[in-house]
């Protein structure tokens, strides 16, 4: 066995990773922005966690580690003004969302990396089509163990992930049905879906040993689990989420995994066994294809019910850990969302009902990502 160590973190310390659309001003279609953006940021001197991503149409933003939301949303606050006032600069534009409506993958050009040329040419075209824009949550966990649990357990609640910050329902100029369309671009990677059912550390480095050996993987990087460990962070990561429209929504989803995590931890109401996945992939498929609206079937107590009620039953269950991590005001937010049924997708739909012109639509995404009404 290897000796891949799980580097304790701060149980329930949280950080966000956004990637952005980078966009003109012409017609609102993606365009190679990301060197320039880049080298605008740097020479601001800022200290934000700026990066590149896979295709230069796109970007990725980072915050610290935190404690508490507020200190999550202001960071991200600052990052977001950083980037739009660069952006700015060279007459480009941001967005939040998880797929470009009308972009061609085609004409996309991989950015220059060691890493994402190794990508694309073991996954060809698929990594073009990766130009999709996902929300990251860290969770901090204080050993490997605990991170392998909270793993699973938060697997219940990805249907709720998925449909609150859904935003990809339109690709390649059409209306794709699904609110959440971006996770079946990830699906067609070999290696996405879930984590093996190991609940201790041990046993998931005996797995992840056996799978390097046959030279499937040679790092965690290579795993596109919806919610995967990572180790060097003392962290899991969860996946499954569409890049918000704005970095408040941003902010408040992230506090709600939080919360959840909290729960989990304390109570550790879910046991790790094979049927925790009876239902999982259809749960997942029902958020992304109707969102809020979507069915949750419970595989432990066969029940039925919708995405939108689960998730308010869930807040108000959360009430006490909210109170305790200081985030009542973002669980607030998304109980709201989920009784009303709102999502990102839902207010995509209605703003190019209005114009019948996607890069109307991107423009307003534009102008919303900015200021965050």
């Amino acid at each position: 066995m290897s000796d891949m160590q799980f580097g304790p973190s701060k149980a329930l310390t949280f950080g966000i990773e956004l990637e952005l659309q980078i966009l003109n001003r012409r017609d609102c279609d993606l365009t190679r922005g990301a060197n320039d953006l880049l080298r605008v940021i740097e020479r601001g001197k800022s200290k934000s966690d700026i990066k590149p991503e896979i295709t230069e149409s796109m970007i990725e933003v980072a915050t610290g580690i935190h404690e508490r939301y507020a200190d999550a949303l202001e960071e991200l606050r600052a990052i977001r003004d950083t980037v739009v006032t660069a952006a700015d600069r060279l007459n480009l534009l941001i967005a939040g969302g998880g797929a470009h409506p009308f972009q061609h993958w085609h004409e996309r050009k991989i950015f220059d990396t060691p890493r994402f040329k190794q990508i694309s040419a073991l996954y060809g075209y698929l990594a073009k089509q990766f130009t999709i824009f996902g929300q990251h949550v860290h969770i901090g966990c204080a050993d490997g163990d605990s991170a392998m649990y909270l793993l699973h357990a938060l697997g219940r609640y990805v249907p709720h992930f998925i449909a609150l910050a859904a935003s990809s329902p339109y690709q390649q100029g059409v209306d794709t049905a699904y609110d959440s369309s971006r996770l079946n671009s990830v699906s067609a990677f070999p290696l996405s879906g879930r984590a093996p059912i190991v609940d201790r550390w041990a046993g998931f480095v005996t797995f992840f040993d056996k799978v390097r050996d046959v030279k499937v993987v040679e790092s965690m990087k290579d795993f596109y689990w919806d919610i995967r460990p990572k180790p060097e962070y003392g962290t899991i990561e969860v996946r499954v989420f569409d890049t918000p429209l704005t970095v408040e929504k941003a902010a408040a989803l992230a506090a709600y995994v939080q919360a959840l995590a909290r729960r989990l931890l304390i109570e550790r109401p879910i046991v790790v066994d094979d049927d925790l996945y009876l239902t999982y992939s259809y749960n997942r498929f029902q958020a992304c294809r109707f969102g809020m609206d979507g069915l949750i079937i419970d595989a432990a107590t066969r029940e039925h019910v919708t995405i939108h009620q689960d998730i308010v039953a869930t807040c108000e269950k959360l009430a006490v850990d909210a109170q305790e991590l200081q985030s009542s005001a973002a669980l607030d937010q998304v109980a709201l969302w989920a009784r009303e049924r709102l999502n990102d997708a839902r207010w995509m739909r209605e703003q190019y009902a209005q114009t019948e012109s996607l890069a109307d639509l991107m423009w307003k995404q534009s102008q919303y990502f900015r200021t965050g009404a």
